[in-house]
């Protein structure tokens, strides 16, 4: 066996052993083999040692006992930071510092990180000797600037606090007489300066008053009450420059990818997390996520230029149409040959749109070629058929490797990269919304649960692996095309709808076709690949309905009616049709692909420290002219229809949030409804055949409803 091998083996855990508690911490303990010193050498004739081949190829192991810190107290855990065994648990840092704002501020952390500076040594003392960069020789001061070293280099905005930025103060102060000659006092004066500057500037352009522009991915809608008449005069505005389509596939396709590199390359990853994420809509939270909001804008601006380009020319016949059909068509292929899973995505949700998936006749003067393209890319984000899901495509992406020299040069640089992929980012938004759904916060103990974090750190560490992927695209901007693409006129979901009404009457559809089967729900969806996992079949039948479809962004208008008349020889209906609002979603726990990565080993999620107690995930909605927001709470065996109902109305931020109020209705198929009653156990009144999906109205508004047996 080589030292390679040797190597991976030694790293390998055998068991898990159990747990250990000490005062205010709690570790997990596994047993692991490690590969122990080599015996000696025999001593040969005259002295010499000799050796043979089968001594030199044994190699002798040991079994040692691992600890890694499972829950703790705070003051616990930044200790950690310091007097941890890294070597045992390598992971402990990065994850404390990628996912530490899920529970404590950075001044609050670096308050119990930095040591207060040494007091003046009396004149003539002697100075004890350093280290290089003038670091005394102590092992917690050691310890320290590394972590800060680390904290600088991969996390720098956690230290931005507007104007004076006194976390980053202090922690210059510190490096200042802890190590003055060090890199990490550098790079932290360095990370201040750029700071002031970034705000000095930020605060002239605000004093001096720009000339109106059209931000990237800003929508061009005419108002909802403009006039019919309209359409013709701003058609003729934006047609003063190219249209879109006027470029060829490869520009659209690499200009869009470009846009999606420099987006997704500045997501902080700490704001995908699901307790910072979910907070995005709370009152005076506008700013909260600012990159991945800037995603989410860029993906409702791809979505809104096939909306705007198939359906804004109302005057085109079928086959012209068809052309541009076929055209986004092309380009999605292109996107996915650029490995940009990002605007695939969204070209495939807007042409898998109502409006645009209604429009029988121009999907039939659409190619046999271009249709089966289209239903070879719709596979990928398709939720029935896990083999060709798109985490494991995105995985198999991750592993290509790029052309290898068959007898590389010794000393050779590694063989670079190919570019990307760029993910869709929904994936791990909904991935981390889930898994901070399902596990708690805090054990018993007052214990903050870091177990959840070392998950939570798994998946932002495979974001951060694909950004580093993403530098290795080499693409130049063309200022015509993205000039194109902000200016193409986009349409609300009301006057998408409304456009293709027009463009093809409901009476041209066949009220014979198949129905368009819906998206499955992000529960259910969880639920199938669980028990796909089990070796079971997933529950319900491929053909049963799910929850809607669209899952709108507040403020936004109730879903338009849905045809039930797909064109024949139009694309398949697997992926399911996706109303134009339900884009990147603002909340990732409504849609979105098959969560892959949680922590759970069954459909129903066994909670720590309570045995016996079993929960499941489910979405609960207000009835209300906000839209169809939905929002996941854990649901326990315990729990009754009051604490439910208080629970899903702070989810919602709804003021002064009265239970006693509110009927709790679990969605069921055929737009039906089983009331829950007052006192009831939701985990046990629920159907567990139906999607786990709720609905919460007020009593005395609610609506006639006909009671439903549960079983």
């Amino acid at each position: 066996m080589d030292r390679t091998a040797g190597k991976d083996l030694a790293l390998a855990p055998l068991q898990d052993w159990g747990e250990e508690t000490e005062e205010g911490a709690v570790f997990s303990v596994s047993l692991r083999r490690q590969l122990s010193q080599r015996s000696s050498p025999r001593e040969g004739p005259g002295g010499s040692q000799a050796s043979s081949p089968a001594v030199d190829a044994f190699l002798h192991y040991r079994t040692s006992k691992v600890r890694a810190l499972r829950a703790a107290r705070l003051e616990r855990l930044v200790g950690e930071l310091v007097s941890g065994d890294h070597e045992q648990d390598p992971g402990f840092v990065p994850a404390f510092l990628a996912t530490h704002r899920a529970f404590v501020s950075t001044a609050r952390v670096l308050g119990l990180l930095l040591p207060p500076p040494p007091p003046p040594l009396p004149p003539g003392t002697e100075i004890k000797e350093t280290e290089a960069g003038g670091l005394p020789v102590n092992k917690n001061l050691r310890a320290v600037v590394s972590v800060l070293g680390s904290w600088l280099r991969d996390h720098p905005q956690d230290f931005r606090a507007p104007p004076a930025h006194s976390d980053l103060g202090s922690v210059c102060t510190f490096l200042g007489w802890a190590a003055p000659a060090g890199p990490e006092a550098w790079e932290a004066e360095k990370l201040l300066g750029d700071f002031l500057e970034e705000d000095e500037r930020k605060q002239e352009d605000e004093e001096q008053p720009e000339a109106w522009t059209v931000p990237p991915g800003a929508t061009q809608t005419p108002r909802p009450d403009s006039p019919e008449g309209c359409w013709e005069e701003e058609e003729a505005v934006a047609r003063e420059g190219p249209e879109l389509l006027d470029f060829s596939v490869d520009e659209v396709a690499e200009q869009l990818t470009l846009m999606d590199v420099e987006l997704f390359s500045r997501v902080r990853p700490c704001e995908c997390l699901g307790s910072v994420w979910s907070q995005r809509d709370r009152p005076g939270a506008a700013g909260t996520a600012p990159t991945v909001r800037a995603t989410v804008t860029q993906f409702n601006m791809v979505i809104g230029c096939v909306l705007g380009s198939v359906l804004g020319a109302q005057g085109l016949a079928a086959p012209q149409r068809a052309q541009r059909l076929e055209k986004w068509i092309r380009i999605a292929q292109r996107c996915r040959e650029l490995r940009n899973f990002s605007s695939l995505r969204a070209i495939l949700s807007a042409l898998q749109s109502n409006p645009i998936y209604r429009l029988k006749r121009s999907w039939g003067a659409v190619s046999r070629e271009r249709l089966s393209t289209f239903r070879k890319l719709s596979q990928i984000f398709s939720d029935e058929n896990n083999h060709l899901s798109s985490r494991e495509i995105l995985s198999q992406e991750e592993a290509t490797e790029g052309p290898q020299e068959e007898d590389p040069l010794p000393g050779s640089p590694p063989p670079k990269l190919p570019p990307g992929p760029v993910p869709y980012l929904g994936t791990f938004l909904t991935d981390l919304v889930m898994l901070d759904t399902a596990l708690p916060d805090m054990l018993e103990g007052d214990l903050i649960n870091f177990e959840k974090r070392r998950k939570e750190w798994e998946i932002l560490a495979h974001i951060q692996q694909l950004q580093k992927r993403c530098r290795n695209y080499c693409l130049s901007p063309r200022p015509p095309i993205l000039v194109a693409l902000r200016a193409q006129r986009q349409l609300s979901e009301e006057q998408s709808y409304h456009v293709s009404r027009v463009i093809e009457p409901p009476a041209a559809s066949c009220p014979s076709s198949p129905r368009i089967r819906r998206r499955l729900s992000l529960t259910k969806r969880l639920s199938a690949k669980l028990s796909r996992e089990k070796g079971s079949s997933p529950g319900g039948s491929p053909g049963d309905p799910s929850s809607p479809t669209s899952s709108l962004s507040p403020g936004s208008p109730p879903s338009s009616p849905r045809t039930r008349d797909p064109p024949p020889g139009s694309p398949p209906a697997s992926p399911g049709p996706q109303s134009p609002t339900t884009k990147l979603p603002l909340s990732p726990d409504l849609a979105g692909p098959r969560p892959l990565s949680l922590p759970l080993s069954s459909s129903h999620i066994s909670l720590p420290g309570q045995q016996g107690s079993e929960a499941r995930v489910i979405r609960v909605s207000i009835d209300n002219d906000h839209g169809n927001l939905y929002r996941s709470i854990l649901l326990t065996s315990q729990d009754k229809a009051p604490s439910v109902v208080q629970r899903a109305l702070q989810k919602h931020n709804v003021a002064e949030p009265w239970a006693r109020d509110y009927q709790l209705f679990q969605v069921l198929p055929g737009d039906r409804e089983l009331p829950i009653p007052d006192n009831a156990n939701v985990f046990y009144a629920m159907s567990p055949a139906a999607p786990r999906d709720f609905v919460l109205r007020r009593k005395d508004g609610a609506r006639h409803t006909a009671t439903i047996s549960s079983t």
